[in-house]
């Protein structure tokens, strides 16, 4: 039977309240990727709220995949819940929210969560405690209107999404396969737009090693990292808009140890971005040959990715997905528009796997990785009713 999405909003409106203290208490726990034992505090909360909801949640640690550490790191737990439905037929649907921050250990307690009209502010608080409160709540809202018309839908809460999902990838590879859609779960734009399309992004190390010497006495002994590393700056710089939506940003430059040595060593970190696969690759390529045809003679030049999205291009599986979106907004007051961002996300995955992928299902919210970061509360009750209702939307795929 059809649902009645007009029945979703006042479900969401009274949990409102509810939604707004657990925030608070998300938002104001120090969870940073590097803060292993912070998102632990994030994991166990989410756990226990699984269980309170009904669902079968499992704690998967990081050290069974990666050796529970990046650049010798340590991560924290991913976190699954399971919600069976009562048809075995229906749909599989994947869920994915983030419990990492990108802030610094005590960024909650410099300025915790606060609350000014309807515009909530602290670390965290839109990228990603709304979005994944959204699918928790949503959840709650299925269960009220007694909907269980799917087969299965699974929640992934990631501990390391900030810094590429080194771990919990493998964890959204192997939960993903065989369904039907994956919806992420980050906070939507903040003139309110769907995501529906994602730039590739590469992290890159370059490490650059000449030969020390004293640069006063006999200098031309020494092979100097800095002067290729100056020309390896403008050849990646040089790379904007070569190819359309490609970025290259050499975000991190450092080497040497004093003026009267001549340096031999300097590290970048740069960071690749562009819109479409085969731009990607382009741009990719030919970083791997500036770093393997050096400038400067006798210089040695390691080139390593750290993390990696390839481009997520929208499709038809996508535009299905917004269209749905379209259809639930109209009737519970929300108007849907999509746009392509910048930013990769876990959705990148998911729609590298051939999934019909959707995002930006969150409350809308700006300003992320900054100390501005904001998050509209007007927002909350009809974005947890869409995503409720974009969930009864969809329907099993069809060989």
């Amino acid at each position: 039977m059809p649902i009645d999405h007009s029945r979703l909003l006042p479900i969401a409106e009274r949990h409102y309240r509810s939604f707004c203290d657990d925030l608070e208490i998300l938002t104001n726990i120090d969870c940073g990727s590097y803060d292993a034992a912070g998102v632990n505090l994030v994991a166990q909360w989410v756990t226990e709220r699984l269980e309170r909801q009904g669902l079968d949640s499992e704690r998967i640690v990081s050290e069974s995949i990666v050796g529970g550490r990046y650049d010798g790191t340590p991560i924290g737990d991913s976190v699954v819940g399971r919600l069976r439905g009562d048809d075995a037929s229906g749909a599989r649907i994947l869920l994915m929210a983030h419990m990492d921050t990108v802030f610094e250990p005590g960024e909650p307690q410099r300025r915790p969560f606060s609350v000014d009209g309807q515009i909530a502010r602290g670390p965290g608080v839109c990228d990603d405690k709304a979005g994944l409160l959204t699918g928790l709540y949503a959840l709650v809202v299925l269960a009220e209107i007694e909907y269980r018309d799917f087969a299965e839908i699974i929640l992934h809460c990631s501990p390391d999404e900030e810094i590429g999902s080194p771990a919990s990838r493998q964890v959204i590879e192997s939960l993903a396969a065989g369904v039907d859609a994956a919806i992420c779960l980050e906070c939507a734009r903040a003139n309110g737009d769907l995501v529906s399309a994602r730039k590739g992004i590469a992290d890159l190390q370059i490490q650059i090693r000449g030969r020390a010497a004293h640069a006063g006495i006999e200098p031309e002994k020494g092979i100097n990292a800095a002067v290729e590393a100056a020309h390896l700056i403008i050849a990646l710089q040089a790379l904007n808009g070569r190819w359309p939506t490609a970025t290259c940003n050499v975000g991190l430059l450092r080497g040497g140890s004093r003026p009267n040595i001549v340096c031999d060593l300097v590290e970048l970190e740069v960071d690749l971005r562009c819109a479409n696969t085969a731009g990607f690759s382009a741009a990719y390529a030919q970083i791997e040959r500036l770093c393997e045809q050096p400038t400067v003679p006798g210089i040695e030049v390691q080139l390593r990715s750290t993390a990696e999205h390839v481009p997520w291009e929208r499709n038809a599986g996508t535009a299905d997905l917004v269209s749905k979106a379209k259809h639930v907004g109209e009737s519970v007051g929300v108007v849907v528009h999509e746009a392509a961002t910048g930013g990769a996300a876990d959705a990148n995955t998911t729609a590298a796997l051939g999934i019909p992928t959707i995002d930006g299902l969150g409350p809308v919210g700006g300003d992320d990785h900054a100390p501005t970061e904001w998050l509209d509360l007007s927002t909350v009750a009809g974005r947890v009713a869409l995503l409720a209702g974009l969930l009864t939307e969809i329907e099993r795929s069809r060989p």
